[in-house]
């Protein structure tokens, strides 16, 4: 019985030494393979994470830029306009009196400026919109 114990056991021991099964191989390929895919997966959402910000910076960028132009007009007057820039922002702004009840005994009139910038990103458009107010003399 010792014998058959010891057999057993060398037995065992000559299984376990021959390395990994075929079943065992393709488990951990498999494995690798899906966490591979995963970690692909997440640095391509963050490539295009950065690309879209920085559509976003530099549309906010022309968003200030031409706001501060219209913020310094000194004849500022009710008015809409659109301008399409050469790489494809399109800046809608709209000028509109505001308050004109609350500033008619006033010597000031006060406008509203609203500036939307437009531009594609792959198949979808994309906007923001900048607003600001603005405190104008009135003329006598």
């Amino acid at each position: 019985m010792g014998n058959q114990l010891a057999v057993k056991r060398a037995h065992s021991v000559r299984i376990s030494d021959r390395g990994f099964t075929l079943l065992e191989t393709l488990v951990a390929t498999s494995l690798l393979g899906i966490a591979i895919a995963v970690i692909l997966q997440l640095f391509s959402a963050n490539l295009h994470s950065i690309a879209e910000s920085g559509n976003y910076v530099t549309a906010t960028a022309r968003a200030e830029i031409k706001m501060r132009e219209v913020l310094d007009d000194s004849d500022l007057a009710e008015k809409s306009y659109s301008e399409t820039t050469d790489d494809g922002y399109r800046m809608d702004v709209a000028i509109t009196e505001a308050m004109k009840d609350r500033t008619e005994n006033l010597q000031v009139r006060l406008f509203e400026i609203a500036l939307t910038v437009h531009w594609t990103s792959g198949s979808k458009e994309k906007s923001m919109t900048l607003r600001s107010m603005k405190a104008v003399k009135k003329e006598v």
